[in-house]
């Protein structure tokens, strides 16, 4: 089961919004669930891109191996200026785990080095490397509510 998108501020700070590029990228704030689906059935702004891989801290090869997005077909996007609604799912994808650690850990800088970093309770993958495949976001976001309610392993 997926966990649904929060279009809300996270307790840190980051939110899926705030990863994405904010309301001058997607042009709107999404309030609910269904915002989301439309914005994503649109197409998100391709400047959405490099802003997530600015919150997140890592570079576009990096970032276009965790949406599982060929790095030239990221490129491509950026010069077209959106991106194809399967694209635009994988970002919002990244978004919402990134604002779920950011909620867990109650620290930016924490999240953001916790979904880097080797995770045992991962099979001993970083959270970011799994979020390719739903069920990898999946499991990353399980294993933020095993954090959340104190259970590690």
């Amino acid at each position: 089961m997926s966990v649904a998108v929060v279009a809300v501020e996270g307790r840190a700070g980051i939110s899926a919004v705030t990863v994405l590029g904010g309301e001058n990228v997607l042009h709107f704030r999404p309030h609910s669930v269904l915002d989301w689906i439309s914005l994503v059935r649109q197409g998100i702004g391709a400047g959405a891109v490099d802003a997530a891989a600015r919150v997140v801290g890592i570079g576009q090869a990096e970032l276009a191996s965790a949406l599982d997005i060929p790095k030239r077909t990221l490129a491509r996007r950026k010069k077209e200026g959106v991106l194809s609604r399967d694209e635009s799912g994988k970002l919002v994808r990244l978004a919402r785990v990134v604002e779920r650690a950011a909620e867990v850990f109650e620290d930016e800088a924490a999240a953001l080095a916790w979904l880097k970093a080797a995770n045992d309770a991962l099979g001993g993958a970083s959270p970011i490397s799994l979020l390719d495949t739903d069920l990898g976001a999946d499991a990353v976001m399980n294993t933020l509510g095993r954090i959340e309610h104190g259970v590690f392993a």
